[in-house]
């Protein structure tokens, strides 16, 4: 498969992904929204920043962040589980199979994961890189940022540099791909992702009563 072939097929996979689980509009609802007579006394419809879903953005409680960060395979501090918000920055490109790394990614997750479960306000970078051998074309690879506010109801996520085996794949590569020829379907998608193997967005999240009423 030539490395066109290939980014088209990734990037493709990537935005079917995105509409089949509802994190993108449909193509259909995306070229020309059709005009609706809504009958007096009707809810109005949701207006964007009311929707589920949208563009990646940055959680209101960022510039409040206190950042600790974390090499590879190291365990935070079990007294992190209060800190809130709480907001953390992990190294995983060592998750490599014949030098330990990847078993001690493995070790080192619980943990990681255990101390998200009380904070009402997460914030988490990482970088990510998946490889046979040190040195070698990492199988899967990328830069995260993921995000919570159960208090205001939103989460996010964005992914940048992803590649799987060196092409990259992401909303950005698909807007790449359909600018020629359908260009605003390609506008209304980069708000997902502009540059080469970038898809973020944010959703709204179930209400949760104790980050309520903490907030």
């Amino acid at each position: 498969m030539s490395l066109l072939r290939l980014r088209v097929f990734a990037a493709g996979s990537a935005l079917a992904l995105g509409v089949s689980a509802g994190l993108l509009p449909s193509s259909t609802a995306l070229a020309a929204p059709s005009k609706q007579v809504v009958p007096a006394g009707s809810p109005r419809p949701a207006t964007r920043s009311e929707t589920a879903s949208g563009p990646f953005a940055e959680p209101a409680f960022a510039s409040t962040c206190t950042w600790h960060e974390f090499g590879e395979g190291e365990k935070p501090p079990w007294w992190l589980t209060f800190a809130d918000p709480l907001c953390v920055e992990y190294s995983k490109r060592d998750i490599t199979v014949d030098d330990g790394g990847a078993l001690r990614f493995l070790v080192a997750e619980p943990s990681r994961f255990a101390i998200t479960m009380v904070t009402c306000h997460y914030y988490q970078k990482d970088h990510w890189s998946v490889q046979s051998t040190a040195g070698a074309t990492p199988w899967v690879a990328w830069d995260g940022q993921y995000w919570w506010d159960k208090t205001g109801q939103r989460a996010g996520a964005r992914l940048t540099n992803f590649r799987i085996d060196g092409h990259t794949a992401g909303i950005g590569d698909v807007v790449s791909v359909l600018e020629p020829d359908f260009p605003d379907l390609a506008h209304a998608l980069s708000d997902y992702g502009r540059e080469a193997g970038e898809t973020g967005l944010t959703v709204s999240l179930p209400f949760d009563l104790r980050c309520a009423l903490a907030g």
